[in-house]
């Protein structure tokens, strides 16, 4: 579990700023205090949040705020996949504790640990994940609090969302150290850019689709060719 922690807590401060943003964007948004509190116990995820603050603000059916932020955290999905070999033995109310307190980093750091492991579904290994995302909840919970407590006093003009989308990329440089990583990164990338204007984010589930087949595609491609 200190393992986890260790390996997580570099990611931490882009979390935190994230969450500070956050925070504030509910108070913008519209939210009393009380509300954004609730909100960011219940749904934590950043991006479904603020994918969900201008559908509220402008008064969307219920039904369309709900789509929304599920397209955006459709991604969670794959995620969910990913680790299920891991996580299969345990009962499904602990899956589904794990699967909440879930996070985009906590899912890179623990797969580029155990990602080839020879067996999945050790104790060490869901100790590990453990660690990676109990300090990651605390993180965001504690600077969301913060951001909304700001959330009066901080003008629009400061543009925060762009100061946590670079500390989201210093975050996740450090993690392109291979032919397959840097071809999921490009490809993402491209496709979030050309696809910015698509509605409900929708170009968000796309990025990760194509970023993940790209890096497949260019590992498969990478692997020496079995001779018979």
């Amino acid at each position: 579990m200190l393992d986890g922690m260790r390996a997580v807590s570099p990611g931490l401060i882009a979390l935190a700023i994230w969450g500070v943003v956050t925070g504030v964007a509910m108070v913008k948004a519209g939210l009393s205090e009380q509300q954004a509190v609730v909100m960011s116990l219940l749904v934590y995820a950043g991006s479904a949040q603020l994918t969900a603050l201008p559908l509220m603000a402008a008064g969307a059916p219920l039904w369309l705020i709900f789509a929304a932020g599920i397209i955006v955290n459709l991604r969670f999905l794959i995620f969910g996949a990913a680790l299920h070999p891991f996580f299969r033995d345990l009962s499904w109310r602990k899956r589904l504790f794990l699967g909440y307190l879930s996070v985009d980093i906590s899912f890179i750091v623990f797969m580029s640990r155990y990602a080839d492991a020879p067996k999945k579904g050790t104790f060490e290994q869901h100790w590990f994940f453990v660690g990676t995302i109990l300090p990651a909840w605390v993180i965001w919970q504690a600077t969301s609090m913060i951001g909304i407590a700001l959330g009066a006093i901080v003008p629009v003009s400061w543009s925060l969302e762009f100061g946590a989308v670079l500390a989201l990329m210093a975050m996740m440089i450090p993690y392109v150290t291979s032919r397959p990583v840097f071809a999921s990164v490009v490809a993402s990338g491209v496709t979030a850019w050309l696809t910015q204007l698509w509605p409900l984010r929708l170009g968000l589930l796309a990025a990760v689709v194509i970023g993940i087949a790209a890096g497949m595609w260019v590992e498969m491609r990478s692997r020496p060719k079995v001779q018979n």
